[in-house]
């Protein structure tokens, strides 16, 4: 079943891919995970595949060698155990501050998922483990380095596979850092003893780099509609045109994304007596890049997310691990445990990200200057001189933006040599999910700040309005100006403590509280 983000229900995984709505439900919403009976008897079926050769007097990789460099020896069958164990507690060794529990619960469960395809031939009990940590609310520390993301994301899903041993250290579902021995003993939950291949098939996969895509593009989608909603905000209180938005105008350059930030902007901006005045007090003929282009930026961005989403998609609906059992029993050997697909992506998204961020603060700029905000005061101050407005919190965004531009040097075009030149080129997938997750936290700050100073914008260009019988804002711009006032970030006034205010307006943008007020109005945004 497909659980819903946030909600406390159950996601059963089975023999096929899961979606990416499930990953959600289980990394961030607390689901409850359980295993169809089709998977534990495929399971079952491919184990008995690897019990054979396991038998069998001739060497085969992962079931009875060593690994990587080390694969040329046999390993003999008393020592076999030992090997699994050794293998795990070698490679559990990352380096650095933990990752974020939610990191680590969404690789458990991609892991899971690949457990239960009936390709790598664990046991059930090996899956039916992992389920039972995931359901105890136990969560492995994982530290932020030890990935090159080739061989799959070798340390990190080491770090997870020694906490079904009963080894290392993890978070209680109190949030407090134990041994991991103790924490399954009062969960009920016996450690595993890893037998042939059991080992490998817990840490060669993609799934952390996995993992941080999927939540990198749940939390962009809700990104890009913003940058839609501050775009069309700051459009409005620059007095500038929404003819510029008409789908007849996109129609003609048909990326999909660009028509989508189009139409939220025109549905943001219907009904405004401010727009559409740019040649009245201060005549121009064509608004700013910035403004004019924001469809056009914003859109070649969600069609790059788009395209990360189908990746994600594909590597859902993959068996990520070496060797892995195919259908009519044979085990093989290959390469799916590379994450250039997914590392692509992911710098692909933190260049998506950077670039949003850079024409937002264009906009702030824009609107904080009197020589180019048609009749705005300087820096939105009260009183311009004593007060300085908004001038450092577009200090703060600018810094923010530039940070967004060195994070989006793609980090899969590196590649560094390991394991005695056996794996000789690797994607570092797992450091451009790394880097992409500050990306986007910094994106949705930058946005926070084009909120604050557009609805300060619009609360002055409502305030000097000629006609009080109605109200210049668009019902939407309106909306959302009330929703920025009701989580707590200040309107126009003498200067303040201002970064609680920008603390604000960032939660309601993370919290997607700014989107849900628009969409009160203008119903459904893309």
């Amino acid at each position: 079943m497909h659980a819903v983000e946030g909600e406390s229900t159950v996601v059963t995984v089975g023999k096929d891919s899961v979606s990416a709505h499930d990953v959600l439900a289980v990394a961030r919403g607390g689901a409850r995970v359980e295993l169809s009976a089709a998977a534990l008897d495929g399971m079952a079926a491919s184990r008995a595949r690897i019990d054979a050769l396991a038998a069998e007097p001739r060497p085969v990789y992962g079931v009875s060698t060593g690994f990587g460099a080390l694969a040329v020896r046999h390993i003999s069958p008393e020592l076999r155990a030992q090997l699994q164990r050794s293998l795990v507690r070698s490679h559990a060794a990352g380096m650095g501050p933990a990752v974020e529990p939610e990191v680590v619960r969404a690789l458990m469960f991609l892991r899971l998922k690949t457990l239960a395809s009936g390709r790598t031939g664990v046991r059930p009990l090996v899956a039916r483990t992992m389920a039972a940590v995931l359901n105890a609310g136990i969560t492995p520390v994982v530290r932020e380095y030890g990935s090159l993301g080739c061989s799959g994301d070798l340390a990190p899903l080491s770090h997870c596979a020694l906490v079904l041993m009963g080894e290392g250290e993890a978070y209680g579902p109190d949030g407090t850092v134990r041994p991991a021995g103790e924490l399954l003993a009062e969960a009920g939950i016996t450690p595993v003893e890893l037998h042939e291949k059991e080992g490998l098939a817990l840490i060669n996969g993609t799934d952390g780099m996995l993992g941080m895509l999927v939540m990198a593009c749940a939390d962009l989608a809700r990104l890009f509609t913003t940058a839609d909603i501050t775009a069309a905000m700051s459009l409005e209180a620059l007095l500038g045109t929404e003819r510029v938005l008409a789908p007849e105008l996109h129609a003609i350059r048909p990326h999909p994304g660009q028509a989508a930030s189009a139409a939220n902007m025109l549905k943001v901006l219907a009904g405004s007596g401010l727009t559409g005045h740019h040649q009245d007090d201060a005549p121009r003929v064509q608004d700013a890049y910035s403004v004019r282009c924001a469809p056009q930026v914003a859109g070649a961005g969600r069609d790059t997310l788009d395209h990360a989403r189908l990746v994600a998609d594909r590597e859902l609906a993959s068996a990520v691990d070496n060797p892995v059992v195919l259908p009519d029993g044979r085990v093989e050997s290959n390469g799916n445990f590379h994450g250039a697909p997914v590392a692509y992506v992911l710098d692909f998204l933190a260049v998506a990200a950077a670039d949003l961020g850079s024409i937002a603060e264009r906009r702030t700029d824009r609107l904080l200057d009197r020589n180019r905000s048609h009749g705005l005061p300087p820096f939105l101050a009260d009183d311009p001189g004593v007060d300085s407005g908004l001038m450092i919190a577009q200090y703060t965004q600018a810094a923010l933006v530039s940070e967004n531009k060195r994070l989006a040097v793609p980090a899969s075009v590196d590649s560094i040599p390991s394991s005695a030149m056996q794996e000789d080129h690797v994607s570092m997938g797992w450091s451009a999910a790394r880097k992409l997750r500050t990306a986007v936290d910094n994106l949705g700050r930058v946005l926070a700040v084009e909120l604050t100073a557009a609805a300060r914008a619009l609360e002055i260009r409502r305030s000097a309005y000629t006609s009080r019988d109605t109200d210049p804002l668009a019902p939407a711009t309106a909306a959302a100006l009330a929703a920025v006032r009701a989580a707590g970030v200040g309107g126009v006034g003498p200067d303040r403590f201002l970064a609680p205010d920008l603390d604000a307006a960032a939660a309601l943008v993370a919290g997607g509280g700014l989107v849900g007020a628009v969409e009160a109005v203008t119903g459904p945004l893309a």
